[in-house]
């Protein structure tokens, strides 16, 4: 493996730094201040359109997209994207300044993947230019989502037609008056094998039918203006041509959206921890406390050389599975993704800890990025599937790995 980056890719590394160095950083305090503000709840941030604009000139634009979507793409793979996308993490709603932002890098995904000339033309297009957004309405409350095959929501043909019922939660985007697209993952044949139950359809945002039941805060945050919302369908109708790629390939479809939403998240995760350990060193080098710099202290230099270890482990198990998954696909990278979505959020977590205990009272304030980066990671560590999933998953891909090459070994 050769985690020498490209020309190409260390001339966008640094176009990027510039970049959030001179439009980024500056307005955090700015654009902070207006989304909590209670008047603004729900409404965009309308500097946001300008530094979006200025990105796109940049030629910072939907930087995300594998090759291997043709046209739609840059050109960049996996491997040469991960290093911006830890960039981009440094701030963590700058992604969208960059058309990167979950969740519409995955449903752009899905439509330059598995849409229609006709879906691509309606909606991936759109989202490309960052001119609407979107969400991806998976999860259920009543069921235990993290094993999808349980997902209740109905799908069910209706001569031209498709009728979709059902309860969601923990959608995030819905809350933006700029979502006009939803992604539903549901089901339209109970009757058939448990991975081919599942379908997914495109939902206009404006169809009849679909009410917010409740905002769902996280830690006490709405995280406007996008949030997360609990999401009613009742008897919602969209024509049967907004089905994606066909009945009963719905788990085909989340699979091939998440493999490299998995990577964007742990490098976003990996920039935080990076950042919060960049603040953590400034502080204590020029804290003293009881006549000493806390630099001075060896627990201090203990937790910075600790997260400085553990962050460099985490970006190096990152970047292989990025290179694995450009070299074969997600499912050959798929021991790798799990790995990494164990390790790369826990990891950020801690290390935010650790330089909030070095900044006392200040570290749980707003005063730094340092505690959102905390609870943002917390709750990545339930997202795209909780810790417990991935190390079932993983655990026994690597039993049965182990003791297949052990029986190899024996029959030789």
């Amino acid at each position: 493996m050769n985690f020498e980056h490209s020309d190409k890719t260390l001339a966008l590394i640094a176009r990027l730094t510039a970049f959030m160095d001179e439009h980024v950083y500056p307005v955090e305090a700015e654009r902070h201040a207006f989304t909590h503000d209670p008047a603004n709840l729900w409404r965009p941030w309308p500097v946001l359109e300008d530094l979006k604009a200025r990105a796109q000139a940049a030629g910072l634009w939907n930087l995300f997209l594998p090759h291997e979507y043709g046209r739609f793409s840059p050109g960049l793979g996996n491997l040469d994207y991960a290093p911006l996308a830890e960039i981009m993490g440094r701030v963590p709603w700058s992604s969208e300044i960059f058309n990167c932002s979950a969740p519409d890098t995955g449903n752009m995904e899905v439509l330059a993947k598995y849409g229609t000339p006709e879906q691509q033309e309606r909606w991936l297009a759109p989202l490309l230019a960052g001119e609407i957004r979107s969400a991806y309405l998976m999860t259920e409350p009543r069921v235990a989502s993290s094993d999808a095959t349980n997902l209740e929501t109905s799908i069910v043909r209706d001569g031209g037609d498709y009728v979709i019922n059902g309860l969601k939660w923990w959608i995030s985007g819905i809350m933006d008056p700029r979502c006009t697209l939803l992604v539903v993952m549901g089901k339209t044949d109970p009757a058939a094998p448990r991975h081919r139950q599942h379908s997914t359809i495109i939902v206009p945002r404006d169809t009849p039918g679909i009410t917010i039941t409740r905002n769902l805060t996280v830690f006490g945050s709405h995280n406007s203006p996008g949030g997360e919302a609990e999401v009613l369908l009742e008897n919602v109708r969209v024509p049967a041509e907004n089905l994606i790629l066909g009945e009963g390939r719905g788990f085909e479809i989340a699979q091939g959206r998440l493999g490299p939403g998995r990577i964007h998240h742990c490098m976003r995760s990996i920039g935080q921890a990076q950042r919060a350990l960049e603040i953590m060193a400034r502080r204590v080098d020029g804290r003293i406390a009881f006549g000493r710099r806390l630099a001075d202290q060896s627990s201090i230099r203990q937790d910075v050389a600790r997260s400085y270890c553990e962050i460099e482990q985490a970006r190096l198990l990152t970047l292989k599975a990025a290179d694995q998954m450009d070299r074969y696909g997600a499912r050959g990278a798929r021991d790798l993704i799990a790995a990494i979505k164990i390790v790369a959020p826990r990891m950020a977590q801690e290390v935010a800890d650790r330089a909030i205990q070095a900044h006392g009272g200040m570290g749980v304030s707003d005063d730094t990025p340092i505690a959102s980066f905390f609870a943002l990671n917390r709750f990545l560590r339930i997202a795209d599937g909780p810790d417990e999933v991935h190390m079932s998953q993983l655990g026994k891909m690597k039993i049965e790995d182990y003791a297949a090459a052990a029986q190899r070994e024996r029959g030789s």
